[in-house]
């Protein structure tokens, strides 16, 4: 425990309309603090361009309390962005991330810190229980089961961005600049020494969730293609599917035509052709233009974020 008994953690906090929530965030936050006196520590808020009263929030709570650090973007940039920006900014000796929802319970933070202190370098809270819609529980189990097939790595399951990682993991992490962020992913493939804190995660107080479909669509996207060439292996076995089909189409047309007489006018044989040409090329022009995408927005070197405003944030 001596070891420990100077050491700095960060609370990286992204934020997008939770004024409801900034407030009651922060006192559960202080109470949690007072049984870790041996620990100094900061807190860092990054507004994700809210529109609501967020950021009149967090300055007046940073006003009264130097410890707090906060910056807002310019616009919204998303979640992993605002994830990665609190990294950035992040000095402590353990970093934990978590929402401003409190659905991660800052209560987990004693469990986190404890196994730390034990040595490990990443810590997971994974949740024991789900309290979402059928359709989003089972959306989700099928994509981690597939992700976790097709991934280069070992995802941890029922995970989500409340997690502890080392000052040494955040060092690596920050070398990954890659625009499409998948965090949950990248801390994986860093890898070192990692452990779980299990919790059951309570239902959002304040507000609505900020995570429309949409917004799981794209970070699922982003899990795959970062993670994984499953999906260029899809075209190749989606392409070989569409030759085979067409192929036995061609053979059957073939066998009828040849010890049946079965007439079949020329264009019969052009739309098997045309099926099997133009199923290939769909499937791999769409995935190919994903990647070839991807590729291009990496290559603009555009900053990840662009942020408006600073408080407490001493360069």
């Amino acid at each position: 425990m001596t070891k420990y008994f100077s050491a700095k953690i960060s609370i990286v906090i992204p934020i997008y309309n939770e004024e409801k929530n900034i407030a009651l965030l922060y006192r559960v936050l202080n109470e949690v603090f007072k049984k870790i006196p041996q620990y100094e520590i900061e807190i860092i808020f990054v507004n994700d361009g809210s529109r609501d009263n967020s950021w009149k929030e967090i300055v007046k709570i940073a006003k009264k309390d130097n410890r707090i650090k906060a910056i807002i973007f310019s616009r919204n940039f998303g979640h992993q962005i605002a994830l990665t920006a609190g990294y950035d900014i992040a000095c402590g000796d353990a970093i934990i991330s978590m929402d401003a929802d409190m659905q991660d319970p800052p209560r987990v933070i004693l469990q986190m810190l404890k196994k730390w202190e034990k040595g490990f370098e990443i810590v997971y809270a994974r949740r024991i229980n789900r309290k979402d819609g059928i359709l989003k529980k089972i959306t989700a189990k099928v994509y981690y089961t597939l992700l976790d097939n097709v991934s280069e790595v070992e995802m941890p399951r029922n995970v989500g961005d409340f997690r502890l990682i080392d000052k040494k993991v955040l060092l690596e992490l920050k070398r990954c600049r890659e625009k499409y962020r998948y965090l949950r992913g990248m801390v994986a493939w860093i890898g070192f020494k990692s452990g779980f804190i299990n919790f059951k995660r309570p239902n959002r107080i304040n507000g609505e969730t900020a995570y429309t479909w949409k917004k799981m669509i794209k970070f699922a996207m982003d899990g795959f293609t970062g993670f994984s060439m499953f999906p260029l292996k899809i075209a190749s076995y989606a392409g070989v599917f569409v030759v085979l089909t067409g192929v036995l189409m061609f053979l059957y047309v073939s066998y009828d035509f040849l010890l049946n007489d079965t007439p079949y006018p020329l264009y019969k044989w052009l739309v098997i052709m045309v099926y099997i040409f133009i199923g290939v090329q769909f499937v791999l022009m769409w995935l190919i233009g994903e990647y070839i995408g991807r590729i291009h927005d990496q290559q603009k070197e555009r900053p990840l974020y662009i942020i408006r405003e600073k408080i407490n944030c001493h360069e």
